[in-house]
Parts: C-alpha cells; sequence; structure tokens
C-alpha cells in the first residue's frame, strides 16, 4: 500500500517522496511519484492520565479501549496509562485493569506510576496524605498486580535505592520526579539505574546555581532522556528552549494529559482530585497545575513554533521516547520496520494514523 505522502521523516532524517507497506511492514521509501503531507513515525506518550473524558485511574476496559481508539486521532501510536497515587488498593486495582484491556488503537506500553513514593515537599496536583515512603514490598506487590512499564521516584527517600534495584532487576524504566534530591543524591540515582526525568522545572526542587538538584543534573548528563509538557502552561517559552538544549534524542515530550483533553474547559477528575479546566489551563482549586489539556500533536506544532524542524520534533514525539523506554522496534519510519505511521497535512495536523500498516484513524 503506498501512503500517498511528499515525505516522510525516515531514521530521523527528511527524504522526499512517498512510503510503501505490506502488511505490518514498511517496504519502501522515497518513493516516486510522490502526494501530498508527511509522513512520521507515530507518536509515544510515556507520561498521561487520560483523554476525552477517560481517567486511567478509574477507566472501565471499555473505557481503556475507547481512548486508545481516540488518541489515534492525535497521531499516538503508543502510550503508557499514567497513575497518580491513589487510595489503598486503588493503585492495585487500576493497574490490573490496564493489563486486562483490549486496545483496539493506540497500543499500551505498560502502565506508569507515577507515585506513591514521591516527596512531600513537592506533591505537585498529588494529595499529600497518601504518599508513602518507598518500600520494596508494596512496589512487590504494584509489579505483581499489572504490567508496569515505568515508576516515578523521589530518590532522595529513605528505601528508595532498594526500589530502585528492583525495578532495574525486573526492566522497569525507573523515572526520577517530585523529588527534593540534591545533586548527589541524583547523581547516585541515575548511576543507580534511573534514566528518566519526570516533567522537567515541574514539582521538584528547584535549579539554582549551587544548588542545581535533580534538574540540573539531568539536564547536564549524557545518559538521562528529559521529559517535558510543552503546553505553554508547565513551562515558560524561555524554560522549554533551554530544556530543549538537551537535544532531540534525549528530550522527551509527554501530554501529562487528564481526561478533560479533548473535551473542554468544566470540572473533571483525576484520580481523586478534582479539577477545573478553563481557557486550557488545569488547576486545583489552590491554582496547583494539575495534568494538562496537551495532545501530542498539539506539542509538535508548539515544538515546531519554538524553532525545531518536523525531523527534530518527530524525535521528541516518537522515537527518544521509545528509546526510553528501551523499545527499539519504535518510534522510527526504516524500511523492514514496524509500519506505526502518522500522516500531517502541511498545518500538521493529523490526517491518518497506522499502526501496524492498519489505517486505525482517518480524518
Amino acid at each position: 500500500m503506498r501512503l500517498g505522502v511528499e515525505a516522510a521523516v525516515v531514521d530521523g532524517e527528511l527524504v522526499a517522496g512517498d512510503i510503501e507497506t505490506v502488511d505490518d511492514e514498511i517496504t519502501a521509501v522515497g518513493l516516486t511519484p510522490s502526494g501530498k503531507g508527511i509522513a512520521l513515525p507515530g507518536f509515544i506518550d510515556i507520561h498521561t492520565h487520560g483523554y476525552d473524558a477517560v481517567d486511567f485511574a478509574h477507566a472501565s476496559l471499555d473505557d481503556l479501549g475507547r481512548a486508545s481508539r481516540g488518541l489515534t486521532a492525535t497521531g499516538v501510536t503508543g502510550f503508557q496509562p499514567t497513575l497518580l497515587t491513589l487510595e489503598g488498593d486503588d493503585m492495585l486495582d487500576a493497574a490490573e485493569r490496564h493489563s486486562s484491556a483490549r486496545y483496539p488503537g493506540a497500543r499500551f506500553l505498560g502502565t506508569h506510576l507515577e507515585g506513591p513514593f514521591l516527596s512531600p515537599a513537592h506533591p505537585g496536583a498529588h494529595d499529600p496524605s497518601l504518599l508513602q515512603l518507598p518500600d520494596v514490598e508494596t512496589m512487590r506487590r504494584l509489579l505483581e498486580a499489572g504490567s508496569i512499564g515505568q515508576v516515578t521516584i523521589a530518590p532522595e527517600l529513605p528505601g528508595a535505592s532498594e526500589v530502585i534495584d528492583l525495578l532495574t532487576a525486573r526492566n522497569v524504566v525507573v523515572a526520577v520526579g517530585h523529588s527534593d534530591a540534591s545533586a548527589r543524591e541524583a547523581h547516585e540515582a541515575f548511576d543507580r539505574g534511573a534514566r528518566v526525568l519526570t516533567h522537567v522545572f515541574n514539582a521538584s526542587r528547584p535549579f539554582r546555581h549551587r544548588d542545581p538538584g535533580v534538574v540540573g543534573v539531568a539536564l547536564t548528563r549524557g545518559d538521562v532522556y528529559v521529559t517535558a509538557v510543552v503546553d505553554n502552561v508547565h513551562l515558560s517559552r524561555e524554560a522549554t528552549l533551554l530544556a530543549m538544549q538537551v537535544g532531540p534524542a534525549r528530550f522527551v515530550v509527554v501530554t501529562d494529559a487528564m481526561e478533560a483533553a479533548g473535551q473542554g474547559d468544566g470540572v473533571y477528575t483525576l484520580g481523586n482530585r478534582q479539577v477545573t479546566v478553563k481557557d486550557g489551563e488545569a488547576r486545583l482549586a489552590d491554582g496547583t497545575i494539575a495534568s494538562s489539556v496537551l495532545t501530542m500533536d498539539g506539542a509538535l506544532r508548539n515544538l515546531i513554533d519554538l524553532g525545531w524542524s518536523v525531523s527534530e520534533a518527530a524525535a521528541a514525539v516518537s522515537t527518544s521516547a521509545a528509546d526510553a523506554l528501551s523499545r527499539s522496534d519504535l518510534g522510527r519510519i526504516s524500511v523492514g520496520g514496524r509500519a506505526d505511521i502518522v500522516v500531517l497535512d502541511d498545518a500538521f495536523e493529523v490526517k491518518k494514523t497506522l499502526i501496524e500498516g492498519s489505517e486505525v484513524f482517518a480524518a
């Protein structure tokens, strides 16, 4: 099947010409005659709490399938439904549902646990009363409950090192976030196997020139993926540009979205928290930023507006996320590779999404 595009980002480079797929595989690139639009590797969101009236903390199996289909309209072909800290066994139950659901659209890449082992000094939108000290047995129970792909943890907390060791031994991605770690403590966590920073500049010890904290360490180490919510709310333009200096190979766009994404202004649920969305900003009653209404295609357009080329932006919304998860089979257009592709028009709006060569969305 020919996609009918004018160009594609192939192995990180913009290549003129059309793409051909056979079954689930990309079989040829740079073909003539070409058509219109541009093909990019399907977008991968490794931190999202919900979409289109579905809150991943309380979603039913049917809700998860519906969100999976809906996300393809934003170019997403793979995602990690993310849980903030919940009461009692609610995190266990939600992780179990995530693993049991069928995903007819964007593929499930494992649950991202953003909690409960976070610093009470930087809870963000998490309920501080529900945060816990890291505990290996609690972590084991969570791992047994479902397919856990990523865990965000504050590494300075007592017991964190043992939890990080457990997670890395199980090949679970460890992210540092909601943390008051010093630079020394951050280095120790990354040396131990953590490799992702959760939403740079948000809900962590602030960067200072003599106290750089986890942010300064993550930005200056070459082995850490830096995730960012590029929605013009979580970060100023200048802060986004600063974080982008790590380059597209380490800069990972996430939406950190909630069920209000794809909806509109109103009052919504984020786990056990009530969030008001007004003028595209999601906040708790006290004004704390609480998730977002960002979509991955919107983030791509924001990166291009900030000066990145389409190839650089494509890496940040797809390839670098796949690499952060050690998924070399995802996040790239290559001959012989998996045909997870999004086709955009000249305004970078999604026109078509394919997963394993099958069209799952068409505008």
